[in-house]
């Protein structure tokens, strides 16, 4: 019997990724539907579509969900999509599977900027919070390839330095919250992570860098695909190592710096989305890349409304939930990693 050639083998995979779509897609429309349905306030279906579809109405229950829970579900969709695709760059960029701007210390940095930004400049807006995030992502990026040297172990040297940078600046953003206690209960309910107060501002701009950072990530994709191979078969197919890893960081520090600025540094979800959307659909870019960002905003959607339940009637912090799902997750990874190096 003669084997399948690569040209069977990816028609033959056509209807499984349209099934593999289409499923996520309506699973996202579900979880959509989820968060506007499920709160404090009971709201009924009809009241929900009427105010998706129909305008110039005054309603309470239509304001109430178009200005709370219709931004802050949209908002929830983005930040996932946004994570859960920083993750995947970072785990191509270091050739690490347990990597993510979490764990290597950029969404710590971020925090911290924004921390001290809101301690010492208490009137700064939500743009000038961005911009925080985004010099203290870039700080701590550049923190951890300064430390990094080259050579052989140059990815086990990353991995050390981004989780050192990582708790360095955990720590001095707990010691710039101490400086003023006044000022940090808010504060503490935005380190876990939380889109709680999302509004159609966040939305907005979140969109905008979103696509973006998609526009970048299109055009990105070839050399991208060229980072799987070994450092030196790609630099001797003429491929700027360099320069495309840089790129791919700052889409990183651009994805994971607004959603640290808006919604606080959620945990996780760059780290397990990644894994699950390769297991589902393979490690080709084209497809994987759409596909991370589907089940990452699917993640945070139901993160979002689980996360109602915990102290309901009350408001929980969504980095609450998605800890609780990723920790078990980073622990079965590190440990199925280290059975396949052993």
């Amino acid at each position: 019997m003669s084997r399948m050639t690569y040209p069977d083998r990816k028609q033959n995979r056509v209807p499984v990724l349209l099934f593999l779509f289409s499923g996520g897609t309506v699973l996202l429309v579900i979880s959509f539907m989820l968060s506007l349905k499920i709160g404090p306030a009971h709201m009924s279906w009809r009241s929900i579509f009427e105010a998706i579809f129909t305008t110039g109405s005054d309603l309470k229950e239509h304001l109430y969900i178009r200005t709370l829970r219709l931004p802050r579900a949209v908002l929830s969709g983005i930040v996932g999509a946004q994570l859960a695709l920083a993750g995947l760059l970072t785990q191509l960029v270091t050739k690490n599977p347990l990597a993510s701007p979490h764990v290597f210390g950029i969404n710590a940095g971020a925090s911290l900027a924004v921390v001290a930004g809101l301690l010492f400049i208490p009137s700064s807006s939500l743009l000038s919070s961005m911009g925080l995030a985004f010099a203290g992502a870039v700080m701590g990026a550049l923190t951890i390839w300064s430390l990094t040297g080259k050579g052989p172990r140059q990815y086990i040297t990353l991995a050390l330095a981004g989780i050192t940078v990582h708790f360095l600046f955990a720590s001095l953003t707990e010691g710039a919250m101490l400086l003023n206690q006044y000022s940090t209960e808010s504060m503490i309910f935005w380190l876990v992570g939380s889109v709680n107060h999302a509004t159609w501002q966040h939305v907005s701009i979140l969109v905008c860098i979103l696509i973006t950072g998609l526009i970048i990530l299109l055009c990105l994709l070839p050399s991208l695909r060229m980072l799987e191979l070994d450092d030196e078969v790609a630099v001797g197919l003429g491929m700027k190592l360099n320069a495309v890893r840089a790129a791919a960081m700052l889409l990183v520090v651009l994805f994971a710096g607004s959603a640290v600025a808006i919604c606080g540094p959620i945990g996780f979800v760059c780290l397990i989305v990644p894994h699950i959307a390769k297991a589902l659909i393979g490690s080709d870019l084209n497809v994987l890349a759409p596909f991370t960002a589907l089940l990452g905003a699917i993640l945070l959607l139901l993160a979002d409304v689980l996360s109602r339940w915990i102290a309901f009637p009350f408001e929980s912090p969504v980095g609450i939930v998605t800890a609780f799902i990723g920790a078990p997750a980073f622990i079965y990874l590190a440990r199925r990693q280290g059975g396949k190096r052993a």
